[in-house]
């Protein structure tokens, strides 16, 4: 992969300002609503952590894992729950925060899974949208970036699980360097 040239999707810049827009927004729809943000693990971290710093309002954050991809670039379809929140969510407005929804499959089975929980509502927000790989009817409630269907790293989002700290979204390319 280091051979190869990376083309920056989403620079460190542009992130920063998308996540600052959707912090605001965030704050305003859910003004005087008791927030808890579930965060989808691995991927979103950072996307996560950046985010609920820019909501200027009280609220609690958790943490699920889920899989479906395992080390490939394709989801395998099943969406497995490896790590669940322990926390009612009886009263709370719950915001899924993922890295992307490629698929649609995760997100859809992990809404779906938190709506059992008993919250008042269940919304999502995703820093990556691909919906031209849509699976579900799933339509992210908060979208940082609708990109093209090509496969992407940083910021999160690995690679055989490294590059996450690459600070911006990138896409590899078949050129060499």
């Amino acid at each position: 992969m280091e051979e190869r040239v990376w083309e920056v999707l989403c620079s460190e810049e542009v992130i920063e300002t998308r996540i600052r827009e959707l912090g605001a927004a965030i704050t305003h729809d859910y003004a005087g609503k008791n927030l808890f943000v579930v965060s989808l693990l691995r991927g979103s971290f950072i996307f996560a952590a950046d985010l609920v710093r820019r909501i200027d309002l009280k609220l609690k954050v958790d943490f699920m894992t889920s899989s479906s991809y395992e080390h490939g670039e394709e989801t395998t379809g099943q969406v497995t729950i490896l790590k669940d929140i322990e926390e009612d969510l009886t009263g709370f407005d719950v915001l899924v925060v993922d890295d992307i929804a490629d698929s649609g499959l995760t997100m859809s089975h992990v809404m779906k899974h938190l709506k059992g929980k008993n919250p008042k509502s269940v919304s999502c927000c995703v820093l990556l949208d691909k919906p031209s790989r849509r699976k579900t009817e799933l339509v992210p409630d908060y979208i940082g970036f609708a990109i093209p269907d090509r496969f992407v790293v940083g910021y999160g989002l690995n690679y055989g699980d490294y590059y996450r700290n690459v600070p911006y979204v990138f896409a590899v390319t078949d050129e060499k360097r």
